[in-house]
């Protein structure tokens, strides 16, 4: 938290896409000075010169309702401003408590934002930027899992189109989100394509992408040979044929992007300072170690109590207490990426961890379902 008089002046900044509000106060007092920022770079440095140059001496604060962006990026590299991202509900509820109406504009909420800085400084936490090791690897960690998210859309379009006019070749591609499941489908997208093919090129193909068991492979391609069409209608047929062959070549892309992560996140974590601590973790492995690592971050002084990072994750139970009546549920209001890695790890760790398999084994006997017991473990 920062002192009321660590500051020489406040800003509200209330971003856009292509232009920002902005509200200047300095601290002693005086006029508010309003502003329309451009969203351009040399605008914003010129800008940040100019505050700079009306106020030489002492550090500015400066509130805005993002915690990453284009803003952020821009502004966190001037030592003498200290960043305040303000929570979007927060500044939602501050300016529902003003105009009960619901109106909006940005130089409202430039305001708010500046009124919140002056008046509740105390409550607010200033944003201390990690190392850069700390934010590459988040940043790494957080797009990786973007691509992921894309692997098994795309991966469960494949499969959903196949199942309707040509379930056969779910058997025969293997894993649908694998190189070799993408190139079968480029090569025979239909029932028909797949027939006209020779054996010794099918046998090819698999060596190819390392599937060398004979058994296997026999058995494909009798299933090929013997195999009835779900349906001939060309109407079907085409149409979800392209479909298929345009989403493996996405997927194909997709694949070879999370191959190229993974090697730059091992790298990176690597270089990490507490890497030993966080791969000893059991099941954490080379996917979930990174997130934890990234999640906890180096600076660990921002965390008043093993609660409070509970309550940041989002993996903290949240009590609602009114009269007689108490509801306890899971926390929605959290950074869902943070609480995605601690769940992940914990479903990871009953693999490999006897304690984390007997107290999610207990939360199974107790009633909770599968991501309720994963939740639970999480929390402990």
């Amino acid at each position: 938290m920062e002192t009321n008089d660590a500051l020489v002046a406040c800003v509200g900044l209330d971003w856009g896409d292509t232009h920002h509000a902005v509200q200047v106060q300095p601290v002693a007092g005086g006029p508010i000075e309003v502003r329309d920022l451009v969203q351009r770079p040399d605008v914003l440095q010129a800008w940040v010169a100019q505050l700079r140059q009306r106020f030489p001496e002492g550090r500015i604060g400066l509130a805005v309702e993002q915690r990453r962006g284009a803003v952020i990026h821009a502004l966190m590299a001037y030592d003498f401003l200290v960043l305040y991202p303000i929570n979007p509900k927060a500044l939602a509820r501050y300016r529902q408590a003003f105009h009960t109406s619901g109106a909006k504009d940005d130089p409202t909420d430039a305001g708010l934002l500046l009124d919140l800085l002056r008046k509740h400084r105390d409550q607010l936490r200033a944003w201390q930027p990690d190392t850069v090791v700390a934010r590459t690897l988040q940043a790494l960690c957080e797009q990786r899992r973007k691509l992921v998210n894309q692997r098994v859309a795309l991966t469960n379009r494949i499969t959903s189109l196949a199942k309707q006019y040509f379930p056969q070749a779910l058997d025969w591609v293997g894993d649908v989100a694998s190189v070799q499941g993408c190139d079968f489908w480029l090569k025979w997208p239909t029932l028909a394509a797949v027939q006209r093919a020779r054996p010794a090129t099918l046998r090819t193909f698999y060596h190819q992408h390392n599937c060398r068991t004979a058994a296997v492979i026999d058995a494909r391609l009798a299933q090929i040979a013997a195999a009835c069409p779900l349906t001939c209608d060309p109407a079907i047929l085409e149409p979800l044929g392209l479909a298929v062959q345009q989403y493996a070549a996405q997927l194909r892309v997709v694949l070879a992007a999370v191959h190229a992560f993974d090697g730059r996140i091992a790298a990176v974590f690597a270089t990490h300072p507490d890497h030993d601590l966080f791969a000893s973790f059991p099941g954490a492995g080379a996917v979930c170690a990174p997130r934890l690592a990234a999640a906890f971050g180096t600076d660990r002084a921002r965390w008043d109590s093993a609660a409070a990072l509970q309550a940041h994750a989002g993996i903290a139970p949240v009590t609602e207490r009114s009269g007689k009546q108490l509801w306890v549920h899971h926390r929605l209001a959290c950074p869902k990426f943070v609480k995605q890695t601690f769940h992940e790890f914990a479903d990871q760790s009953i693999r490999f961890s006897a304690w984390a398999r007997a107290y999610y084994d207990q939360q199974r006997r107790r009633g909770n379902d599968h991501h309720a017991a994963l939740r639970a473990l999480a929390y402990k």
